[in-house]
């Protein structure tokens, strides 16, 4: 069997669980990310250089965003380098899997990157509605920067709860891996396809149309507004549950 097919036997059998993950990251995304993480170990790529290739179609899909006139066909470039930059994103964690050289110099760049393109796009966007949306109210111009408030607030709040958890279950000595995770549910991955990036991805497929792409966003982000109060309270009520000494 070739390198390739051998990665992607490999990952598909060493995939993270499902729980908490929305049905387009675990049936699109995921697979999408595991056959670019097995070419990208077929060429010898590393995980960083993967996550700097994913960072390069990202933001080459925010300057079209911001720079181009929305059409039909700027919709559809910008839909598929945000596509591919997101399945890169996906892929360079399953390639440091694959490859056993995972770090913490690789978590924290794929944090930032993950970070940086979530201000940026939402940013984008703001460039945009001002230059060719033409608002007669300009209170639609406060659309992206509540987006970009939520959908910032939820990746940092995800990831710090996620830390202060290891770093307790390294002091408690049960060491820095969590407990095994129940099966996914589908009812909850099905829910949590609003908050998914690979969905406000899709969504500018609808970039060529100013009424269907507006109302769509406008829908995200009230779905991002709705879950950033729920998982704020969900992360707080569990890191202050009994038992629990996190440092303040």
């Amino acid at each position: 069997m070739s390198r390739f097919g051998c990665a992607v036997r490999e990952l598909s059998a060493a995939q993270k669980p499902a729980k908490g993950v929305s049905l387009y990251s675990r049936y699109v995304n995921r697979p999408a990310g595991r056959i670019l993480a097995a070419a990208s170990y077929s060429v010898k790529l590393t995980p960083n250089q993967v996550t700097v290739i994913s960072a390069v179609f990202t933001f080459s899909g925010v300057v079209m965003i911001a720079a181009l006139r929305p059409s039909a066909a700027t919709a559809l470039a910008v839909f598929l380098v945000l596509f591919l930059g997101f399945a890169l994103d996906s892929a360079d964690g399953q390639l440091a899997r694959l490859t056993g050289t995972g770090s913490s110099a690789g978590e924290w760049l794929d944090h930032v990157v993950d970070c940086a393109k979530m201000l940026a796009l939402h940013m984008a966007v703001l460039v945009s509605f001002h230059r060719h949306f033409g608002f007669s109210n300009s209170l639609l111009l406060l659309v992206p920067i509540a987006f970009q408030c939520a959908a910032v607030l939820v990746f940092f709040g995800g990831v710090l709860t996620e830390q202060l958890k290891r770093a307790e279950r390294l002091r408690s000595g049960a060491g820095g891996r969590p407990a095994p995770a129940p099966p996914a549910s589908l009812v909850r991955s099905v829910v949590l396809l609003p908050v998914d990036y690979g969905v406000l991805c899709a969504v500018f497929l609808l970039f060529g149309s100013r009424a269907l792409f507006v109302g769509a966003y406008c829908g995200l982000l009230v779905a991002h507004v709705l879950f950033m109060v729920a998982f704020l309270v969900k992360w707080y009520r569990e890191l202050s549950a009994p038992g629990r000494t996190a440092e303040s």
